[in-house]
């Protein structure tokens, strides 16, 4: 049966965390989540975005969370343990960067990965705790279509040897989200806990991802506005495009492991229905490599060990 925004669950007593919550997919999951009765914890990295999405979700906390400083990510992750008393119901780890030219993170990461995955990777696991303590937790991944692209060196995430370019390095981000959280539901049904970790993606919604690319690039403003009227030609709406996370996060009739996109044209759009992970995505032993390097690199005790 097709599932909408109607079919959302009454989410009264659940506590919910969404980083990258003041715009686009976030900000829209918050308020959908919000608005079904959840307390919402939104992750912000600029306080005064976070005041303002507020207008949007009433009722929600804000976060400062900065994936691309692990620092931050240690700041977050004790803060809202402390908030929610070590019970949280739903991490969804939401926010990324796409296309971005050359660049590294506070802590010496090629940007995309350092955000995309390390900085989501290390707080999953700090935040293993609050989830284990809430009891039936779930973390849900966003991944995209894009993970589809050339695959993954895990021996090269920032590109010291590869040639880089923002769309190799983005698809490269987004195949390590779905392989992390294949590997971290795995790890869990191994160690016999109560909390599942699943993905999903957005197909290709109008968000603010193309255009945060554009301007990140010398002679934007001769290119921004075609990245506008392409976005809104080819994209479905937020509207549309949250339903699979919030899918993920909510229905009863998820499992572990599960990744859930739109299920019309080549997964590019329509409503909630199984996801197609390629081969990559599905490799085990690049999976569990990747969770070591993860681990090396954060500087975080991956949980469950």
């Amino acid at each position: 049966m097709p599932w909408t925004l109607r079919d959302l669950d009454d989410q009264t007593g659940r506590t919910v965390l969404v980083t990258g919550a003041t715009s686009g997919l976030g900000l829209a999951s918050a308020a959908a989540l919000a608005g079904a009765g959840a307390r919402v914890l939104l992750g912000a990295r600029d306080p005064d975005r976070g005041r303002r999405a507020l207008e949007r979700v009433p009722g929600g906390e804000v976060v400062a969370l900065d994936l691309a400083d692990l620092e931050s990510v240690r700041r977050a992750a004790a803060d809202v343990r402390a908030r929610t008393g070590d019970a949280l119901h739903v991490l969804m780890n939401n926010a990324g960067v796409m296309g971005l030219p050359p660049g590294i993170t506070v802590d010496g990461f090629e940007t995309q990965i350092g955000t995309n995955h390390l900085g989501h990777a290390a707080l999953t696991w700090l935040l293993m705790p609050a989830l284990r303590g809430a009891g039936g937790a779930r973390v849900v991944t966003l991944s995209s279509l894009a993970h589809r692209g050339p695959g993954l060196d895990v021996d090269d995430l920032h590109f010291a040897r590869r040639a880089y370019t923002g769309a190799r390095a983005y698809s490269q981000s987004k195949l390590a989200n779905l392989l992390f959280a294949r590997e971290l539901d795995r790890r869990l049904r191994a160690a016999g806990e109560d909390v599942i970790s699943v993905a999903a993606h957005p197909g290709l919604t109008d968000t603010a991802l193309l255009s945060s690319s554009v301007r990140a690039r010398s002679g934007a403003w001769l290119v921004l506005p075609l990245a506008r009227i392409v976005n809104v030609v080819t994209t479905q709406r937020v509207a549309r495009g949250m339903l699979p996370q919030l899918y993920a996060a909510t229905s009863p009739q998820i499992r572990g492991g599960d990744y859930v996109g739109p299920g019309g044209l080549g997964e590019t759009r329509g409503l909630p229905a199984p996801a197609r992970a390629s081969a990559a995505a599905r490799d085990e032993g690049l999976a569990a490599r990747l969770w070591e390097v993860t681990a090396a690199e954060t500087g975080t005790a991956p949980d469950p060990a």
